[in-house]
């Protein structure tokens, strides 16, 4: 008899990309991706951080306001960005699992990169013109999105 409550694919590769989140020094925002190929084997993963070489500790500022210089936004990759360019093949074809709806920038690489389909987990930035920009570009070059249908299953790791 097969064993019954065990994880789906979505539940599967989205607490792949929470936990790929948990690699982020980013003390707001933690934020994980995970590129998932048709035969549901993982491709990539990624989070938000710094750039290889940019050292997240010396270099790397944290701060969400003040002169652009001087926040992260000028510095950090975002996590979808991270899977596409860690990946070792092509994404094409796939889709990824994130923790947060793709930004317009990500938007255009999840787009020029060939992924088909964005499941999500949180929309936290709905009604921005940076959401409303990447959902305007995904619906317009033919990528499927869907938020991520929590299903409350709890898993605890101990490391």
């Amino acid at each position: 008899m097969k064993r019954e409550n065990y994880l789906t694919w979505d539940e599967y590769f989205m607490g792949i990309a929470l936990i790929s989140a948990e690699r982020s020094k980013d003390p707001n925002s933690q934020v994980g991706a995970c590129i998932v190929d048709k035969d549901n084997k993982i491709v990539s993963l990624g989070y938000n951080g710094a750039p290889i070489g940019y050292d997240d500790d010396k270099d790397m500022t944290w701060e969400r306001e003040g002169d652009f210089l001087d926040t992260k936004y000028a510095y950090v990759c975002h996590s979808e960005l991270n899977a596409i360019l860690n990946s070792k093949m092509p994404v094409k074809d796939c889709k990824i699992y994130v923790t947060l709806f793709p930004c317009n920038e990500c938007a255009k690489a999840i787009i020029q990169s060939g992924i088909k389909e964005v499941i999500y987990l949180s929309d936290k930035y709905e009604g921005t013109k940076e959401n409303i920009a990447s959902k305007k570009m995904l619906d317009t070059c033919g990528v499927s999105y869907k938020q991520y249908k929590k299903t409350e299953k709890q898993l605890v790791i101990k490391l």
